[in-house]
This record gives structure tokens, sequence and C-alpha cells, in this order.
């Protein structure tokens, strides 16, 4: 599986959780650009997700298939649950769930790598 999608992930991903960082600093809840933020985080994410189909129909084989099914969807689904939660609550809080919902996405970029790898 390519790197350069995963890359891409964790940077706009870091970038977007710093950003909703300095927005709870502030004390404030997430706005319409930390809402744009998440759907660019997502948005390579499903890079990432076509990257990773592409490689498994090429007859590539992660070290632990069902777990690496099991990150993948959870990868997925991850950003836009939090921006539910985040746009639910109007307050600073938002903004935090918008921040670990992009350190999550983070984290599971690393553990999908180590995965495939074995």
């Amino acid at each position: 599986m390519s790197h350069w999608p995963g890359t891409a992930v964790t940077i706009t991903a870091l970038v977007v959780a710093a950003w909703c960082l300095v927005e709870v600093a502030r004390n404030r809840p997430p706005g319409r650009l930390q809402y744009a933020g998440l759907a660019v985080v997502e948005a390579v994410v499903l890079v990432h997700l076509a990257a990773a189909i592409v490689a498994l129909a090429g007859g590539a084989r992660p070290a632990e298939y069902g777990t690496f099914l099991g990150y993948l969807i959870a990868y997925v689904i991850v950003v836009p649950m939090g921006f539910l939660l985040a746009r639910a609550e109007p307050t600073r809080w938002g903004s935090v769930i918008a921040c670990v919902a992009c350190l999550i996405d983070a984290v599971v970029v690393v553990r999908l790598n180590e995965v495939w790898s074995g």
C-alpha cells in the first residue's frame, strides 16, 4: 500500500487538530472553517481508502486482514461522527470533539501501516 495518502491524512488531521485546539484555548465553538477542515480531512481519508482498496484488489494482503478491515472501517467513520457531535455541541467542547476526531485518525493511520506491514 502506498504511504503518501497516509502521510497526507496525518498532516491534514494534525493541522486541523491544532487549529481546533486554538479555538479551544480561545473558548470558542467550532466554526465553518473548522467544519471545512474536517471535510478536507475526510476527503483525504477517502483517497487513502481508495488506495487501500486498489491495493487489496491488486492481490496485496495485509498481515492481519480482519484487523486491517476493522481499522479501515473505523478510520472512515471517525471524522464524520466527530463532525456530527461537534455540530451538536455548540460550545468549546465541540472544538475539543473535532480535535479528538482528527487526532484519532492520525493515530489510526499509524496502526493501518503497522497492520499492513506486519
